[in-house]
């Protein structure tokens, strides 16, 4: 190999590890991102029922003001978190049981492949669907767009 070829491996070596480390970041906000989604519209929900209760308004509106101030702090909300496996980044949602009994139950929500930060649904625990990539988040646009209209329940994974 002369040098001229290795510095060229080397350079790619690098570029090839500066996009693994970005895209394990960019999924990173994608979490925070659906986290803050179900917050928002956990919130936007209580606001709603409490608007409609028609039972006692006040007891109704400090019982409101009790689960929004719970939501805010994150307490039995929602978290997405990620997996690491051979191939691509499994986000997972874990819905924490409010019986705290039991522990939290957990779901894939989707797949990054970890090389080329391509956004795929699940199809199962382990695998990808095979209907082809959603977002890539290497592109600038698309991943703009995913972080501000994604949303917990995965409806964003169907509008492509």
């Amino acid at each position: 190999m002369t040098t001229a070829s290795f510095a060229d491996y080397c350079a790619t070596a690098d570029a090839r590890e500066r996009i693994a480390q970005n895209v394990l970041l960019w999924t990173q906000m994608l979490c925070e991102a659906l986290e803050q989604d179900y917050i928002e519209e956990s919130i936007r929900r209580q606001k709603f029922f409490a608007a409609n209760e028609t039972g006692n308004v006040e007891i109704a509106s400090k019982v409101s003001e009790q689960r929004i101030a719970e939501i805010k702090d994150r307490k039995g909300t929602y978290q997405f978190v990620i997996e690491t496996g051979r191939k691509y980044h499994k986000i997972i949602m874990v819905c924490p049981d409010l019986n705290e009994n039991r522990p939290p139950s957990r779901s894939v929500h989707g797949f990054v492949d970890k090389k080329t930060g391509e956004v795929y649904m699940a199809a199962s625990w382990k695998a990808p669907a095979k209907n082809g990539v959603r977002f890539d988040l290497r592109i600038i646009e698309q991943r703009e767009w995913v972080l501000e209209n994604c949303d917990w329940a995965g409806t964003y994974l169907y509008k492509r």
